[in-house]
């Protein structure tokens, strides 16, 4: 089945059109191939034509670059995720291995930046992790005291205080993390593609069916023909299971996000005139709210299992709605018209929500399933798989292979049963918070 390049995300259509898109048109060889251009792919195509400049690097995607999730994600670089407190000092060591993760996350998206000299939006204002339910509070409670144990610079506001800075009276209580960063993610992953090395030759809109390893090398078969590897990357994230890629360890989520047209000066000035914030639910299946800095907001609040390789129209439409009353939730004096764009995007979670970054064999390697956080880690564990493909180490490749590995999934239609159950008691249980 073909992924389809939709043009409905607003990250996307901010961002000037491209030129020049190749496609694979025929048989052709490679030192190294990667499969998947989001930014895993696209930061391990760089690292390799860095370490390797003399060989051939193919980077492939079945979409146009970049336009997955890599574009289609609420924009929150992550220095923590919520937990409900610990309960063992084991518990405590494994959050710290995942929040050391995702400061290797930023540190690595830091320095492409600072390297690149690339404007995407960046703020560091941190995030919040805020709910409508008074009784929360022992839930954040919990968490600030593992923070506290870590070092994390956080603090809990109450209804008062949330309005002031949101614009909304509709939360009663969060906690405030200051290491979180807010950013654009299509002008980020734009400039990843506007800086591959020369010796990486990019081709979009090639679709991957089938491949095997004989004779010491991959045979990767397109449409148009076949690309023969020495080495080969699989960096498709939502879409490794379908690749049959640690099929029995991950699996993709279909989530889908609104965003508004830019307030006006009246509407802005209704909601107090807040700076730029961004809202992690406390409870998992709540909405991910976003205010940007040209005064747009973006709602997230649905996650089901679907079709990763495209949404309709009009399952899109009926998401939208949802959407707008999340939306009137929290600013009941905005117009019923204001959204402007809907669209939907795949996720790969595990069970354990633990990162894939192995070899599978001499010459496969694969990195993906960020559970949500891939901005940071997705980027991190591009440059850092193409390192160990390369046969090299690194510390940075030391703290990841210290984390828990994926613990394995049940067989169909277990998995999807108990995937489509858990999501429901999440709905449930988050019902007052979409």
């Amino acid at each position: 089945m073909e992924v389809v390049n939709d043009k409905s995300c607003s990250w996307i259509s901010d961002l000037n059109p491209r030129t020049n898109i190749r496609s694979f048109s025929s048989d052709t060889n490679c030192e190294w191939l990667i499969i998947g251009a989001g930014y895993t792919g696209l930061s391990a195509a760089r690292k390799l034509g860095q370490l390797n400049p003399n060989q051939k690097v193919l980077l492939v995607d079945a979409q146009l670059a970049g336009e997955g999730a890599s574009s289609r994600n609420s924009g929150y670089l992550v220095d923590t995720t919520l937990n409900d407190g610990f309960t063992s000092i084991k518990e405590l060591e494994n959050y710290k291995k995942k929040a050391d993760i995702y400061k290797l996350g930023i540190e690595a998206v830091k320095r492409f930046i600072r390297e690149y000299q690339v404007d995407c939006d960046w703020n560091e204002c941190g995030k919040y992790f805020a709910s409508s339910k008074v009784e929360d509070q022992n839930i954040l409670e919990k968490f600030s005291n593992t923070l506290l144990k870590l070092g994390f610079e956080h603090n809990l506001l109450f209804q008062k205080e949330l309005t002031k800075r949101l614009g909304t009276n509709f939360y009663n209580i969060a906690l405030h993390t200051k290491g979180g960063i807010l950013l654009h993610p299509g002008k980020l992953v734009r400039a990843m593609i506007d800086t591959l090395p020369e010796n990486v030759n990019l081709l979009e809109n090639s679709l991957l069916l089938n491949w095997k390893k004989f004779n010491g090398s991959i045979n990767c078969k397109f449409k148009t023909g076949t690309i023969k590897t020495k080495k080969i990357i699989f960096a498709t994230n939502g879409f490794l299971k379908s690749l049959g890629i640690k099929k029995n360890y991950n699996f993709p989520i279909t989530l889908t996000a609104s965003m508004t047209r830019p307030l006006t000066d009246k509407e802005f000035i209704s909601i107090g005139e807040p700076k730029e914030w961004g809202i992690l639910p406390v409870r998992p299946m709540g909405a991910t709210i976003r205010f940007t800095k040209d005064r747009r907001i973006l709602i997230r609040n649905t996650a089901e299992v679907y079709n990763p390789f495209r949404m309709d129209q009009s399952v899109l439409k009926k998401r939208s709605i949802k959407q707008k009353i999340g939306i009137k939730k929290r600013f009941p004096q905005l117009p019923d018209n204001i959204i402007q764009s809907t669209w939907s995007g795949v996720v790969s979670r595990t069970r354990n929500s633990s990162q894939i970054f192995e070899k599978i064999d001499d010459n496969i390697f694969v990195a993906g399933s960020y559970n949500g956080s891939g901005i940071g880690v997705g980027t991190l564990f591009g440059e850092q798989i193409a390192i160990k493909a390369n046969n090299e180490n690194t510390k940075e490749i030391e703290t990841i292979e210290s984390r828990s590995k994926p613990t394995w999934l049940p067989p169909q239609p277990f998995l999807d049963l108990g995937i489509k159950t858990r999501l429901m008691y999440e709905r449930l249980r988050a019902r007052t918070e979409i």
